[in-house]
């Protein structure tokens, strides 16, 4: 059942009650006042002047006294008949009550017997017909006043209560997939609002479901195509390499060095497909993955991994200052691992130094290196994808600095290629403070 006809049944139930004891009430004013009258006439007819009325007509005195209070006095005894006043003359009726008209004047009447007697005590109903009349009228302007008063009060709750779900009603219909949460608007009773405020909260997490869902397909498509033109040439090799393995027949040094190719060529594909995931998992991230990072802590456990891989390479901090931030643990140690990474392959590096500084501004990564470094007019273009710079291994993805670039970009910061004072390259990862 709609709120609609709730509020419809609750209005006529109201005026239907209302009628109903209106109803009750006119006609118990009615009652009550011919009651009223009826007890009066009771009282009169037990007063002395009934007998003083009877000993009228018994004598038949023409100049009877003139009852007060517009009673009339008809008494019938032996067939005499004696009126007080005597130019009124009440019609003889059964013993009981009625009502009867006499020179264009009602009249309520009580006949009863006394000493042989009928007597006959009437009543004028003008007195009592206008407080009948007055109290009627007062029963109609309050019933009346409930009534309009019912429907005002359903007119408001339809205007206040009805009118915001219509409205949000109209507002869910015309909801699309293009459809953004601030045009839910609806303003009225408490529940209207909540419900309008929990679609917008709807619209706003499908709107980043869906956003997610186009980053991801996004990202999907890009992996693929990226993969498909990045892969092609090494799986090509790949393939002419095993052909010349299976068809030819060649000494075991040849073969040596074309299964050391093929084996090159496969570590090159798997890098590359990791270095893509990595990507497609950056381009994926939101803002619930941010959490407080001790950026001194995790340059000392890159340090000390590093050196672990990387025998006989030295790596240091340039301070032990403890530098906090909120941001991506894992993105952030994926750029200062390939940092190191790039390095060491493409550098030659022996000895890095790693520090971290936090200002007003923001905090400044940089990973310092004593390799060959990168010549200045290659130092934009090494952060493209599967850029290589002049001095980079053959071995590489072309990736490594395009991860570190992104995930700059995911904190809202710059990353940048600079000439190191330990002689190499120096890579610095510039990130906001959060406003």
């Amino acid at each position: 059942m709609s709120l609609r006809i709730i509020v419809i049944v609750a209005a006529l139930s109201v005026v239907a009650l209302v009628i109903t004891l209106g109803a009750w009430v006119w006609f118990g004013v009615t009652n009550d006042q011919y009651s009223q009258l009826d007890r009066r006439l009771d009282s009169v007819s037990s007063l002395g002047d009934i007998s003083e009325l009877l000993r009228t007509a018994q004598q038949a005195d023409v100049n009877p006294p003139i009852p007060d209070g517009g009673l009339v006095r008809t008494a019938r005894v032996d067939g005499i008949t004696v009126s007080i006043p005597e130019n009124i003359v009440l019609p003889e009726f059964p013993v009981g009550y009625a009502d009867t008209t006499i020179d264009g004047v009602e009249y309520r009447v009580r006949t009863f017997t006394a000493g042989g007697a009928l007597i006959a005590i009437g009543a004028p109903l003008a007195e009592t017909q206008r407080r009948i009349d007055e109290l009627h009228r007062r029963v109609l302007l309050i019933c009346g006043g409930v009534i309009v008063g019912t429907v005002l009060v359903g007119w408001v709750m339809w205007s206040i209560m009805i009118n915001p779900f219509r409205l949000l009603a109209q507002q869910a219909r015309a909801i699309n997939a293009q459809s953004k949460p601030e045009e839910v608007q609806v303003r009225g009773v408490q529940e209207a609002v909540e419900i309008a405020e929990a679609v917008e909260g709807m619209l706003a997490r499908i709107g980043d479901e869906q956003q997610r869902t186009r980053a991801a397909l996004e990202s999907a498509r890009d992996f693929a195509a990226v993969a498909s033109h990045e892969l092609r040439t090494p799986l090509t090799a790949m393939r002419t390499n095993l052909e010349v393995l299976s068809t030819l027949q060649m000494r075991d040094e040849q073969r040596q060095e074309v299964i050391a190719d093929v084996m090159r060529t496969q570590s090159r594909i798997e890098a590359t497909l990791t270095a893509l995931e990595r990507l497609a998992q950056g381009e994926l991230t939101t803002v619930d993955d941010f959490v407080p990072v001790d950026i001194t802590e995790l340059l000392d456990r890159a340090a000390h991994d590093a050196m672990r891989n990387y025998p006989g390479l030295k790596v240091s901090l340039s301070s032990s200052t403890t530098v906090l931030m909120v941001g991506l643990p894992a993105g952030l140690r994926l750029v200062v691992d390939n940092a190191i990474t790039n390095a060491i392959k493409h550098g030659d590096a022996t000895e890095i130094r790693l520090g971290a500084v936090a200002s007003g501004e923001g905090v400044q990564i940089t990973v310092d290196d004593n390799g060959s470094g990168i010549p200045e007019d290659e130092r934009a273009a090494v952060f493209e994808r599967f850029s290589r710079g002049s001095t980079a291994a053959r071995s590489g993805s072309g990736l490594g600095l395009a991860l570190v670039a992104q995930q700059a970009e995911l904190h809202g910061g710059t990353a940048a290629m600079e000439a190191s004072p330990l002689g190499g390259a120096r890579l610095v990862l510039r990130l906001p403070a959060p406003s």
